[in-house]
């Protein structure tokens, strides 16, 4: 699939991250397929999954692009850090690799310009995954097919937000030539389509559909409010 089509896929439609950190009982392979079957089934475009495992049960199980990383530690560049992580999820079945684009050292030493030319080698396109316009700007001038905001609010020194960060996206759209994707903190249907208003190609929304242990505390949370 050329970055063309798969932009053209995407168009104003959902993407459905079926993911779940660790310790989750969500957090098995067989139980995110079927999240992934449930988002086919509601109408989304595509889904982005997390480790080969599960990147490759579910290119097997659905008809739609996935969208692959390999989170790897918790701190610094940990989505998709190095070429070898990067190339796993190419041979998992992913169609696209997510990856940290953000300026921060990688652990291998390599440049994100080197993941992508290693991606596209390889035969699959790159998301990347970005906390700031600069960022953004580029990763897109490094190769990569997508840009996401995915990471504004979770590196140091970016804005911590209790919602999506719609003015990056907006930014983003009025400066990068490739499609932008608005993901991060996208709780309801409203800003899903407020992100698209705001400049963006697509939507990615992960907790406020697939995490119910997430959501589960925050009706908790609310209950205990005085």
């Amino acid at each position: 699939m050329t970055a063309q089509d798969l932009a053209d896929t995407l168009r104003g439609r959902l993407i459905v991250s079926c993911q779940a950190p660790p310790g989750d009982p969500m957090r098995e392979t067989a139980t995110l397929v079927r999240l992934a079957l449930a988002a086919v089934a509601g109408g989304g475009s595509a889904i982005r999954a997390n480790e080969p495992e599960v990147v490759a049960a579910i290119s097997e199980a659905v008809d739609l692009p996935v969208i692959g990383l390999w989170k790897d530690g918790d701190t610094g560049v940990y989505i998709t850090p190095t070429v070898r992580h990067a190339l796993a999820i190419v041979e998992a079945g992913a169609a696209v690799v997510a990856a940290d684009a953000t300026d921060r050292p990688r652990p291998d030493g390599s440049t994100f310009e080197e993941l992508v030319t290693a991606v596209h080698a390889a035969g699959a396109l790159v998301m990347a995954d970005v906390s700031t316009l600069a960022e953004g700007v580029a990763a897109a001038a490094q190769g990569a097919d997508f840009v996401s905001t995915t990471l504004s609010g979770y590196v140091p020194g970016t804005p911590q937000r209790t919602g999506p960060d719609l003015d990056l996206v907006t930014s983003l759209s009025g400066s990068v030539s490739v499609p932008v994707v608005a993901e991060g903190r996208i709780n309801t249907p409203e800003e899903a389509a407020e992100a698209l208003a705001r400049g963006a190609h697509s939507v990615v929304v992960g907790t406020a559909i697939t995490a119910p242990t997430a959501l589960t505390s925050r009706f908790v949370a609310g209950l205990a409010r005085p």
